[in-house]
């Protein structure tokens, strides 16, 4: 469940939500909204996402995020187009 602030993610997880994805907040939010929800849920997945890119990845990185997602991989690569005879 998608999650924009900590009474958001707090629902989901009561709700039964497998995984919190906490998107766009500060890294400093970030990491203080996902200990709450570790601490009420241990065993629901965070997932850290939102305008991350690989320079400030660091600063999403911490002991109560367990998966990244990063757009910047994927946006704007480029196109390549190929065929596969069998």
């Amino acid at each position: 469940v998608e999650c924009s602030d900590v009474d958001e993610a707090l629902a989901a997880a009561g709700a039964g939500a497998d995984i919190v994805l906490l998107d766009n907040l500060a890294p400093q939010e970030l990491h203080v909204v996902a200990a709450q929800v570790k601490a009420a849920h241990p065993g629901v997945t965070v997932e850290a996402s939102g305008g991350i890119v690989l320079g400030t990845l660091p600063q999403f990185l911490g002991p109560h995020i367990d998966v990244v997602s990063m757009g910047c991989l994927t946006h704007s690569a480029p196109a390549l187009d190929f065929a596969l005879r069998v």
